[in-house]
């Protein structure tokens, strides 16, 4: 999707009559359903005219010209692009469009500081942010990625003076700016320059329908370059029954991709079970196979740390559930879906374009755009009334597509020490299903405390910090500010005398030193100084878990498990449940997603005193 495409005379023309900034208006609101934002209808009619001038100026006027031009399979959409030949080879430039006139230093790798929205925000470098674009293209829109087009980027910050561009064109960026030149107002000759040693010879529409024409399909060196990095990564070595279960979904997609028809595979297991090791794994395997496969999930810092961890041109491969909706029926070959219990009634918001808000569910949407769906889910981890994964929906949605489905169980435990005990005793302590653990063994090898005060359970965090990883979490019971001004957190959690930030809000604009984003903070060591959510938290582990048990899931004798709303600061749980059992299951789910989270050990401060009384009730008193 693109929100104008055409000639570069036509362009020109159109920018001449001053008619281009409403032309993308009235295509925003066709694809849309609602008005872009001024400060949108503003960059387009400033930015636009200034990319006209060097075209004009810079005599390209046998071009092709693409603005707004959506990125396969995300929201993101790049400013521009021109097309043309040189040489007698096809060629297309990304030029990404900036309006700043100033940028400051970041302590963010690859990031600048400039004012974007009215506030000052860590952003990435245009070049960074241009070439990224460049990469996804390469990667997997099959116009570039067959080798038939070359594809280049560069940026251009035509408000910017060279006076003042010090750190924009700085040493630290020599690499980047290498291959991926930024140009300022005074060097617009100079973008010319470099973009007729790419076009110079026009015959630019031809190369613009095929960029056009161009489908989804990740390039092979992509997947070889993504099988190599998960392989070498240890986090990600399989054992045991997570090798059994990855033996078995593996030679059943193999089978299946060399057949014909749709399959479903679902695999089910608790926390600790390896589902997201098996899920990256997968990924691996099928791209050493050289068959493309995608990964994806409902939660963002989940997948925002996979792409991390892969790196920035195998993240291409990691999606989000709602990022198929313009997806053709079997369009990919292989659908890796970890959580999906994460999975949500429909894809589709306030934002999405009309002609995509259809009765058609998310799950129903997932399971037919690739030929064989891998779900990988754990049936008590919903924690929103919206999220609407389950193992008996995908079971009933296969049924109604007459999709066959293959189902496989994850039980072997390698969280919580390896201590199927631990998790099958807080599950029935918490009445959410019933086992044979009644009473908790201290002498497990699984640590599980209960502490007395915030203070004696940040002290043990910190203390085990020491030996692992370790993390300190809570029940939302807290408001959770905006950052300050200086882009330090605000104490919110706080706990008589006792206080500590939540992490970042995800939206968070400018943090200071040493805060680690919302997506990072499981994984940033920094995130020991922060109390962490069950929406940061959720899909990661770490060795030592601490957690604050708040007032918003209570015990009382003779009345079991009560959801005390009032407590909650989870607006959207709060509002969205519609009983007030539904609300109590929610909490319950959040809490024992937290108290999972701990690979070697787990302590607990409870703030309400009848509920801590009756968990202990439920722990063996050592003699």
């Amino acid at each position: 999707m693109q929100l104008y495409s055409g000639t570069s005379t036509q362009f020109l023309r159109d920018i001449e009559r001053r008619g281009l900034a409403a032309k993308l208006e009235e295509r925003f609101f066709e694809e849309y359903r609602f008005h872009a934002p001024d400060s949108e209808v503003n960059a387009w009619t400033n930015s636009l005219a200034a990319m006209a001038e060097v075209i004009d100026t810079g005599g390209f006027h046998d071009h092709g010209l693409l603005v707004e031009y959506q990125l396969p399979l995300t929201s993101r959409r790049l400013d521009s692009m021109v097309t043309g030949t040189a040489r007698g080879t096809s060629g297309a430039v990304i030029i990404e469009l900036k309006q700043w006139d100033y940028a400051l230093p970041s302590w963010v790798e690859e990031c600048v500081t400039t004012t974007v929205g009215m506030r000052e925000r860590d952003v990435l470098h245009p070049s960074a942010q241009a070439e990224g674009y460049r990469r996804c293209l390469l990667d997997t829109n099959t116009a570039f990625a067959d080798g038939n087009i070359r594809l280049d980027s560069c940026a251009y910050l035509h408000n910017m003076s060279l006076a003042g561009a010090g750190e924009i064109l700085g040493s630290r960026y020599k690499s980047l700016l290498r291959t991926t030149p930024t140009f300022v107002a005074d060097q617009a000759e100079k973008l010319a320059e470099f973009m007729r040693g790419l076009l110079a010879d026009g015959n630019g529409i031809a190369v613009l329908e095929h960029v056009m024409r161009g489908r989804y399909r990740p390039h092979k060196h992509l997947l070889e370059y993504t099988a190599k990095v998960i392989r070498s990564e240890p986090a990600w070595i399989l054992l045991d029954e997570q090798q059994v279960a990855f033996n078995a979904v593996l030679t059943k997609v193999r089978e299946r991709h060399k057949g014909s028809g749709q399959a479903v595979f679902l695999v089910t297991g608790g926390p600790g079970t390896g589902k997201s090791v098996v899920a990256v794994n997968l990924i691996a395997a099928l791209a050493d196979d050289g068959i493309p496969a995608l990964h994806a999930t409902g939660s963002r810092a989940f997948t925002e740390n996979l792409r991390k961890a892969v790196g920035r041109r195998s993240s291409a491969l990691f999606k989000y559930f709602n990022s198929f909706q313009e997806a053709e029926a079997q369009e990919l070959d292989v659908l890796v879906l970890d959580e999906a219990h994460r999975i949500r009634e429909f894809s589709w918001n306030w934002r999405t374009p009309k002609r995509l808000r259809t009765d058609k569910t998310q799950l129903l949407e997932l399971m037919q755009v690739a030929k064989l769906s891998v779900f990988f889910i754990d049936d008590m981890q919903v924690v929103r009334p919206g999220e609407v994964g389950s193992s008996e929906s995908i079971r009933r949605t296969a049924e109604e597509l007459d999709i066959e489905l293959i189902a496989f169980e994850l039980e072997a435990q390698f969280r919580c020490n390896g201590s199927e005990a631990f998790v099958a005793w807080l599950e029935n302590t918490l009445e959410i299903r019933r086992t044979a653990n009644v009473m908790w063994d201290p002498s497990d090898e699984f640590e599980f405390v209960v502490v007395d005060s915030p203070y004696e359970l940040e002290a043990w965090v910190r203390g085990r910090s020491k030996k692992g990883t370790a993390r300190l979490s809570a029940g939302f019971c807290w408001p959770w500010s905006n950052p300050l001004p200086d882009g330090t957190l605000v104490a919110d959690v706080s706990i008589d005398d006792w206080s500590m930030p939540w992490n970042a809000k995800s939206d968070a604009a400018k943090l200071a030193q040493g805060i680690p984003k919302s997506n990072y903070w499981a994984t940033d060591p920094a995130g020991l100084k922060q109390v962490g959510c069950i929406y940061t938290a959720q899909g990661f582990e770490y060795e030592y878990a601490g957690v604050i048990f708040g007032r918003d899931l209570v015990y009382r004798p003779g009345s079991g498990w009560i959801g005390e709303k009032a407590y909650s600061h989870d607006s959207v749980v709060k509002r969205d449940a519609k009983t007030d059992g539904e609300f109590t299951a929610l909490v319950k789910n959040a809490y024992r997603v937290l108290l999972t989270r701990g690979l070697r050990g787990c302590a607990v401060y409870f703030q309400d005193g009848p509920t801590r009384d009756f968990v202990l009730t439920r722990i063996e008193r050592q003699h």
